[in-house]
């Protein structure tokens, strides 16, 4: 279901205006201007996350010794936004910049290359997590298994530590807690999904594979990976039969994404439908909580529907 040419040209020509960009700011932003920042600006470190979930586990690690900004904002679906001059030009002045992986935000490599500056510690999180791939292409969305999450922590904790080891302890504490957090939340994910009878779940947009993968789960999908792409009418036939085949209760859903095709397939096979969150961002004017509120919620969506 994933189309890769079309996506991977668009991504292409974004990439090359990306580049342009910071190549045209370099001159305005300076190590000149990071000296003249004022100091209570800098008393905390600066961290640039690239979305939600670098963001969150960014504020976790950093604590009140961190500012975190959110590059992406609220509403809007991360797989294709792309950083502003003003984005940029903040990313020159940051102590650090955190980002999931290329497979995500596939803007970075190219801004990085564009930006210069001797201060910024780039932190590529996903890096040591082992990707699924479709069609020889991987699957960017690895924070949604709590283990995966846990290897980002922990390349966000080191990324931290390098940038302040004066406070290694502080850093240290908050990471081991995040880890005893994600290691209850992967035991509730196991005991609760292997007690439940269905197996199968159909979800509009094919984020879930790390999760799925994780606990025995299999997703099937309106769509591919991208939330973007447009279902055919073979692939909507072949989910309608699916459903039905499985005895499916639920289509679920992303708040970024438009439900109208799940309402359509949902209204012909009589099913509900339901949220199941991906992590990606906020809603416009939405308190969406933590990682681990939404994860917990998440699992809470799924017992429902595979009882």
């Amino acid at each position: 279901m994933w189309q890769k040419g079309d996506r991977k040209m668009k991504r292409a020509g974004r990439s090359v205006i990306v580049a342009m960009l910071a190549a045209l700011i370099l001159t305005g932003c300076t190590k000149e201007k990071k000296e003249q920042m004022p100091k209570e600006e800098t008393d905390k470190i600066q961290v640039m996350a690239s979305f939600f979930p670098m963001y969150d586990f960014a504020q976790k690690i950093g604590g009140d010794r961190a500012e975190v900004t959110n590059m992406v904002p609220a509403g809007t679906e991360p797989h294709d936004w792309e950083p502003s001059t003003k984005d940029i030009q903040k990313l020159e002045m940051a102590d650090m910049f955190i980002y999931s992986g290329e497979e995500m935000e596939y803007w970075a490599e190219d801004v990085l290359t564009s930006v210069e500056t001797n201060k910024l510690e780039v932190v590529e999180a996903s890096k040591t997590v082992d990707k699924l791939k479709e069609e020889g292409v991987s699957d960017p969305h690895v924070w949604l298994d709590p283990m995966n999450a846990k290897l980002e922590l922990e390349q966000i904790k080191e990324g931290f530590l390098k940038v302040d080891p004066e406070n290694s302890e502080y850093y240290e504490k908050n990471y081991e807690t995040c880890v005893d957090r994600l290691e209850e939340l992967d035991r509730q994910f196991e005991e609760i999904i292997s007690k439940c009878e269905k197996k199968e779940i159909v979800v509009y947009h094919e984020a879930f594979g790390y999760l799925c993968n994780a606990y025995g789960l299999l997703q099937v999908g309106i769509t591919g990976i991208s939330p973007e792409e447009e279902p055919s009418p073979k692939q909507m036939e072949e989910v309608i039969h699916f459903i039905q085949e499985k005895d499916v209760t639920t289509i679920f859903f992303e708040a970024l994404s438009s439900s109208k095709t799940a309402e359509i397939i949902a209204e012909e096979t009589g099913v509900k439908t339901e949220i199941l969150n991906p992590l990606e961002g906020p809603g416009v004017g939405e308190n969406q909580g933590d990682y681990f509120s939404i994860m917990e919620n998440n699992l809470k969506v799924l017992k429902e529907a595979l009882q």
